[in-house]
């Protein structure tokens, strides 16, 4: 796992990157342009085993041509690390060593109220929205770190 600059260094423009939100029960997946500037909702994964949860993220990797991998950090509000963190942080090691390509961290805070938000300002309905909730939170996630990438 690296920082978010040597992400930058290690990750060529013109390459997809995803991001990842890890829910307690569901991860959302969202992926970039080739341009790194716009991240969309792809996919929400049912939180299963780590075993089965890193076939599925190589599988997205292959098919997508991904060259990175962000992953939501759940710092607490007061910028201290939780138990959630500490979790996010051995699922990106655990992918890092796994999956030949740059993973790093992202703080996620309010992630999930903001893709809320996002998702009640495009008009969709309640049900809809809590399905799909978790991937909303990664393209969040991830286009969070791609505004930072591009500056």
């Amino acid at each position: 796992m690296i920082t978010i600059n040597e992400f930058k260094s290690k990750v060529s423009d013109g390459s997809r990157i995803i991001g990842i939100d890890l829910g307690s029960k569901r991860i959302g997946i969202a992926i970039s342009d080739g341009n790194q500037k716009i991240a969309t909702p792809y996919k929400t994964l049912e939180k299963i085993k780590s075993s089965k949860l890193i076939e599925d993220i190589k599988s997205i990797i292959k098919e997508n041509d991904v060259k990175g991998i962000i992953v939501g950090n759940p710092i607490n509000m007061d910028g201290s690390y939780g138990k959630s963190s500490q979790s996010a942080k051995d699922i990106a090691i655990n992918l890092a060593d796994k999956i030949n390509i740059p993973v790093c961290l992202w703080d996620e805070r309010l992630s999930t109220v903001g893709a809320f938000n996002l998702s009640s300002e495009l008009d969709i309905n309640v049900s809809k929205r809590e399905k799909d909730i978790d991937k909303f939170a990664a393209a969040f996630i991830l286009q969070g770190a791609l505004d930072y990438l591009q500056n």
